[in-house]
């Protein structure tokens, strides 16, 4: 048992950038990410879950926009200069790769997370799905919630968004 996990954690080792949310922290791989701007006006669409902000004109392209704090069910607070949009990249159930923007309350660094620093997602029991962390990184004193961003993201609600 103590090989698969050992396994595991090393899969999910790498270089992650790290945001903050309130008092919490996160990283999502590199890898995933595209680029990081500031926050811009966003065009509202309606009918959207509450979550979905709208979208942006990103260079000629239409980018949805999520906000993670409503997502996570956070209290919203007053955005500040530090508040940001994180462009990824997210497999959508059945479609190539989508570009998505998530807003964070900042960005943090991009750091290089070790196999020994990732531990397996805690059961918190059967209630709560976890499926959308990849694992809990202890980075400097501080625990990181690692995200599978597909799976925050291509949730069904998400689906209608990016349909062309």
């Amino acid at each position: 048992m103590e090989a698969t996990v050992e396994t595991t954690t090393t899969a999910k080792a790498g270089k992650y950038l790290t945001f903050i949310l309130g008092d919490e922290y996160y990283g999502i791989p590199v890898l995933k990410v595209r680029e990081i701007i500031r926050l811009v006006p966003i065009t509202l669409v309606p009918q959207m879950p509450e979550f979905i902000k709208g979208v942006v004109n990103l260079r000629g392209k239409i980018i949805p926009v999520v906000d993670l704090r409503l997502r996570f069910q956070l209290p919203n607070v007053q955005d500040t200069e530090r508040t940001c949009i994180v462009v990824v990249q997210v497999a959508m159930a059945g479609r190539n790769h989508t570009a998505m923007g998530l807003i964070v309350d900042a960005v943090e660094e991009v750091i290089n997370i070790a196999p020994g620093d990732i531990e397996e997602t805690p059961d918190f029991g059967t209630k709560l799905d976890t499926e959308y962390l990849l694992g809990m990184a202890k980075v400097k004193g501080k625990v990181k919630a690692l995200l599978d961003i597909d799976r925050v993201i291509a949730a069904d609600a998400l689906s209608h968004v990016t349909q062309s």
